[in-house]
């Protein structure tokens, strides 16, 4: 597959991602706003944070090292994919082990909440960890979807799973309140099964039909999905799975940085269970953007570096074709995240204690809500150059340089944890802000200091994608003003009408804006309307 077919399967499957995550946030955004009128913030506290911070740090420790491995480049070529497959099938022990490994600190080490406010904790956080478990099943058909490009899939997959588990959270939150942590339980483990069963299902079709064999797919029956030998070889291959446990060394550095603040809140209980639940509303809402525009991307052009670029090699040992591209999608795709993350920031800042009081009464709105939701906007910011960094970094480190940025991320884990402690009891929740910031822009320098030792021998300038025109840091600025202005003024406690002026000063501020993107940044917009965007695609759909 030549590097054009990759970057337009990469670009599909990206923007199939970002469609996803737009309809799972608008649908948690939904589901949130809902179940804040039926059911407590400490139970809310309890769910969002402890019991997901269960399942994710479950299942993100189990797959992630495995995903990073086999979707590297190489992984359908160099390596037999039979030995793939028995190497992806070692998440499921290893996600049995953590299950049962975290379920104990979860019930014998942590704070239990008052089973009068939260009932049914104990037999909650058996059934979260069963549900991470249980998805781990689908492991080894997600890569191999994900490394044949089987976009549609994982949309549907996804799709029909959240539905599921949205369907009968409202239903039992409203027929059987009284049953606490019984309904979000009952939700998630629906939300995994459906998830197994669908990709369970497609490949039970896929595997030996005629669209099987015309792609060239290299496996033909579920046998071949099942671990199992092959004639000659070893049960896997050792360089994957060495490169596998580098990546395991980082991923749990990682998960510390991106659940730090979980981490800190739940072991060192710096907020009560009812704080805890507004922090992760507001946390939320104010990342909604980030995850489902930054997240996807991230993911999907990964693939797409590590497919063009041959891990650990310099810049002039490798064709030129394929590092051409590379370096054009990167500093595409830093302008993207770099223009959409100023508009986040700036339009936030003047519009953080409307959409709270909108989204959640003055349960939301009243104290540090706004103050915590004006923050995160300025760390969307990061979050989106981050993201971009390094998914190149990753995509282009040698095993040795992974091992080696280990010891990286072993030093920011630390510093943040012990930020986030000091940060949280002078700041309270905005705090747990503060610290994200200051290890993500560390983060970031580390990844801009290789992507420029990388191209430093070569014509290409990639970074030159975080220099945004004059005239769309003017309109940016001006913007800031104008909506900072008209927030005190007109908002939020003179009425509706009012309100809607504000909204209305917001809406033409970001008009101009975007103006000033058309008419200044061409190479981003050529980019998105060829790559990104499907719909202007005429082939590969």
């Amino acid at each position: 597959m030549s590097s054009q077919d990759v970057l337009k399967d990469a670009s599909t499957l990206a923007s199939y991602n970002v469609l996803l995550q737009v309809m799972f946030r608008v649908l948690t955004f939904l589901l949130n706003a809902f179940t804040l009128r039926f059911v407590s913030k400490e139970l809310i506290g309890v769910v969002n944070v402890r019991l997901t911070l269960l399942y994710s740090t479950l299942v993100f420790l189990s797959r992630e090292a495995f995903r990073r491995a086999c979707l590297s480049g190489g992984s359908g070529t160099n390596h037999s994919w039979r030995q793939v497959i028995n190497l992806l099938w070692l998440t499921l022990p290893l996600g049995v082990l953590w299950a049962a490994l975290l379920a104990c600190v979860w019930l014998w080490l942590l704070e239990v909440p008052d089973p009068q406010t939260v009932p049914f904790y104990g037999p909650a956080v058996v059934l979260f960890a069963f549900a991470g478990v249980q998805e781990l099943l689908a492991e080894p058909l997600w890569v191999l979807a994900q490394a044949h490009m089987f976009v549609r899939l994982k949309v549907v997959a996804e799709s029909l799973a959240m539905i599921a588990k949205c369907s009968l959270t409202v239903v039992l939150v409203v027929s059987s309140r009284e049953w606490g942590l019984y309904i979000f339980s009952a939700a998630h483990l629906v939300y995994t099964g459906v998830l197994v069963l669908c990709y369970a299902v497609y490949f039970l079709r896929f595997l030996g039909s005629k669209e099987a064999t015309k792609k060239g797919f290299p496996l033909h029956s579920v046998r071949d999905l099942l671990p199992h030998k092959s004639d000659g070889k070893p049960l896997v291959d050792w360089t994957l799975a060495r490169l596998t446990w580098s990546f395991f060394k980082q991923s749990f550095l990682k998960q510390v940085l991106t659940e730090g603040e979980r981490y800190v809140m739940t072991f060192l209980n710096v907020l009560s269970f009812g704080d805890q639940g507004v922090y992760d509303i507001v946390n939320n809402l104010g990342s909604m953007v980030a995850r489902f525009i930054f997240l996807p991307i991230e993911e999907s052009f990964y693939i797409f570096f590590a497919k063009v670029l041959e891990r650990g090699r310099d810049v002039k040992s490798q064709k030129q074709e394929d590092v051409t591209i590379a370096a054009e999608v990167l500093e595409c795709l830093l302008k993207l995240v770099l223009v959409i993350g100023l508009i986040i920031t700036v339009f936030g800042y003047a519009y953080s204690h409307l959409a709270l009081d909108i989204y959640g009464g003055s349960l939301l709105s009243s104290g540090a809500g706004p103050t915590l939701l004006r923050c995160y906007s300025c760390y969307v910011l990061l979050l989106a150059v981050n993201g971009v960094t390094e998914c190149f970094v990753f995509a282009a480190m040698s095993q040795e340089e992974v091992d080696k940025y280990n010891l990286v991320m072993l030093a920011l884990s630390v510093s943040f944890l012990l930020l986030s402690y000091m940060l949280t009891w002078w700041a309270g929740g905005v705090g747990f802000i503060l610290a994200n910031c200051l290890n993500m822009g560390l983060r970031i320098l580390h990844s801009l200091l290789y992507i420029r030792r990388y191209f430093q021998s070569s014509p290409w300038k990639p970074l030159r994608g975080l220099s945004p025109s004059p005239l769309l840091l003017l309109a940016l600025a001006v913007s800031a003003v104008v909506t900072s202005v008209s927030e005190g003024v007109f908002c939020c406690d003179s009425g509706w009408l009012l309100r809607l002026v504000h909204i209305g000063v917001g809406a033409v501020c970001l008009l101009c804006v975007l103006v000033a993107v058309l008419l200044t940044e061409t190479r981003l917009i050529q980019f998105v309307r060829t790559q990104l965007l499907p719909q202007y695609r005429k082939k590969h759909m």
